[in-house]
């Protein structure tokens, strides 16, 4: 579990937007979508295609509280899933729009 915790930490942290998705999933596509079409950029990994993939969902659940996918990050702040992301694209995220902080992550 650690070392499944600090391979997430690492993405998080190496990623201006992370996504932690499932290949299968249409909610993990419609979040790297809203990301595709601003030209964002973003790294996704499919835990269903890797080995440790379950450790990793069990460590980002300890991590934020948050088992499902999408696992969205912005900048290294968890940002939810994808009705949370959408809800960061209509209403902004502690004042700021999601182009603020998409640009202050440096992903824009």
């Amino acid at each position: 579990m650690e070392a499944a915790q600090k391979k997430a930490q690492a993405l998080i942290d190496e990623n201006a937007v992370m996504i932690f998705s499932k290949s299968y999933c249409p909610y993990c596509r419609d979040a790297k979508s809203v990301f595709s079409t601003r030209d964002v950029k973003y790294k996704a990994v499919e835990l269903n295609q890797m080995d440790d993939g379950d450790d990793i969902q069990d460590a980002l659940q300890k991590m934020t509280g948050q088992r499902t996918v999408p696992n969205i990050f912005i900048g290294g702040t968890h940002i939810g899933g994808s009705s949370d992301l959408n809800n960061v694209v209509s209403s902004g995220k502690d004042g700021k729009s999601i182009d603020v902080l998409l640009k202050e992550a440096g992903a824009l």
